[in-house]
């Protein structure tokens, strides 16, 4: 049994371990006086790993939004109202439960709740969570879905430790041994969309979170495929210099080989070929965008922005 000093070691390795994975916050200029008003459809953003609903850099993106596209009424996800503990949640938590409030807030929220539909911007884990949103709930209905640096296929390492820092590499290597149990599964947000290629027995058996939204066990969900399909766009952006992303090509759905580096990307894939989340029929429709950004982990300007927004987010 595990104690109240095991759960704040192993908080403080992962406030010590992702560091890196906070998104970079330019400085933007102050916004400018907003146009006319537009039809564009409401936007959801859920932020990363160590970031909370309230980061002035989230409201700086707002801004260059509705700079570029037109006023935009955008909800930024939260966990808690605390800012606080809903970056705490960011570490420690059941995706399943935090997954089934967000919808609940989506759906009972006065303004989405009546919008025709809705957009959906997720960075790093916040991509495979809205996703899950999208498969599991879908109501208020997501239009266009875009990805910044997720982990769509998971992760199969941690984040790594500094060398002289002790406690981290302690409670990492905790971390890792312990990854299936069923207290680090319902507690440790990271291990809920760990996954380990040349352990799949082990992430088909215990995964609390990833092995259910990929639709990888021998039970399929069929409304998950349903609800992906009704995307009219999904665009997952992976970070070509991305080494806080292990695989970084987990962003594509790819697979990458732990022992050789092999890379198999989606479409030669299982997930793709027998269509379990409806990726190859979104595929097949020009809805499934593959893209780049040139940097590293969450490193990306305004430009990168501005056009995210007027090629998904912009009323048609």
């Amino acid at each position: 049994m595990l104690n109240i000093a095991t759960c704040i070691g192993i908080f403080s390795l992962l406030q010590r371990c992702s560091a890196s994975w906070l998104p970079q916050q330019p400085l933007w200029p102050v916004a400018l006086p907003k146009p006319a008003a537009t039809s564009n459809l409401p936007l959801i953003i859920w932020h990363g790993l160590g970031d909370n609903y309230q980061a002035d850099g989230l409201r700086a993106l707002e801004s260059v939004i509705n700079e570029t596209i037109g006023p935009t009424y955008t909800y930024f996800v939260r966990i808690d109202e605390d800012a606080s503990a809903d970056r705490q949640a960011t570490f420690l938590g059941n995706l399943t439960t935090q997954v089934e409030k967000v919808c609940e807030d989506l759906a009972s929220h006065p303004t989405l709740s009546n919008a025709p539909a809705v957009n959906a911007l997720g960075f790093s884990q916040g991509g495979q969570f809205l996703r899950a949103y999208v498969e599991r709930c879908n109501s208020p209905k997501v239009a266009n879905l875009v990805t910044f640096g997720g982990q769509h296929n998971g992760i199969s390492d941690f984040q790594n430790c500094a060398s002289d820092d002790w406690l981290c590499r302690t409670w990492t290597g905790y971390l890792k041994s312990n990854t299936w149990s069923s207290f680090v599964q319902s507690r440790l947000v990271p291990a809920q969309y760990f996954r380990d290629p040349e352990d799949l027995d082990s992430y088909l058996d215990y995964s609390n979170f990833l092995a259910d939204i990929n639709n990888e066990r021998e039970v399929k969900n069929s409304t998950y495929k349903e609800n992906l399909e009704k995307l009219e766009s999904f665009a997952m952006y992976v970070f070509a210099n991305d080494t806080t992303v292990v695989p970084k090509e987990s962003g594509w759905f790819a697979e990458v080989n732990t022992t050789s580096t092999e890379v198999t990307k989606l479409q030669d894939r299982p997930i793709y070929k027998e269509d379990w989340l409806g990726l190859k029929s979104l595929d097949k429709d020009g809805k499934l965008h593959f893209r780049t950004i040139v940097g590293g982990h969450m490193q990306f300007g305004e430009d990168t922005i501005e056009d995210v927004a007027k090629e998904y987010f912009k009323a048609k």
